[in-house]
């Protein structure tokens, strides 16, 4: 099983990066994993709600690009709506895919959300938390929870659960 993060947005705090690299590092020899950034919409300064939907739109033919690139892909997108699994729940979903020979594409929308094609596209709409994060913090909890979820498949003593 491959996993791609298709995460809308680019340039990353240092910080964001290091803690995401960490994770990432760690997770590899469990799950091979690649993130791919797409470009953010060109924002305007004080968008109309018109604006936003056309940012997401744009952004959401790229992820649908993206994802068609590769057909054997589970879609999977995070969603405040989604919903939420605890870190045992993620493991037992990876491992699901794992068994079936499923690709997962995971997706990261841009700042205003992901579009309602690549909603009504995802085979899976996974909310990390009700809480609303900063869209770059998303990118660090995500590795964590997947490696943790991984670490729970592979008998690792990182996750101390109930």
């Amino acid at each position: 099983m491959k996993l791609r993060i298709l995460s809308v947005g680019s340039k990353m705090p240092k910080w964001i990066d290091s803690g995401f690299d960490e994770y990432h590092k760690r997770i590899q020899p469990m799950l091979t994993t690649e993130i791919i950034d797409l470009a953010a919409a060109k924002r305007a300064k004080n968008p109309s709600d018109a604006n936003l939907a056309q940012y997401r739109e744009q952004e959401g033919k790229a992820i649908l690009t993206t994802h068609q690139s590769n057909s054997r892909e589970k879609l999977w997108v995070l969603d405040v709506k989604g919903k939420m699994l605890s870190t045992e729940q993620l493991a037992d979903k990876l491992s699901e895919a794992m068994q079936i020979g499923d690709d997962v594409a995971l997706v990261i929308g841009g700042a205003d959300g992901v579009s309602p094609e690549v909603l009504a596209a995802a085979d899976f709409k996974w909310s990390l938390s009700p809480l609303t994060l900063p869209h770059p913090l998303v990118r660090v909890v995500l590795m964590e929870q997947l490696y943790r979820a991984m670490s729970i498949n592979n008998n690792h003593p990182y996750h101390r659960g109930n």
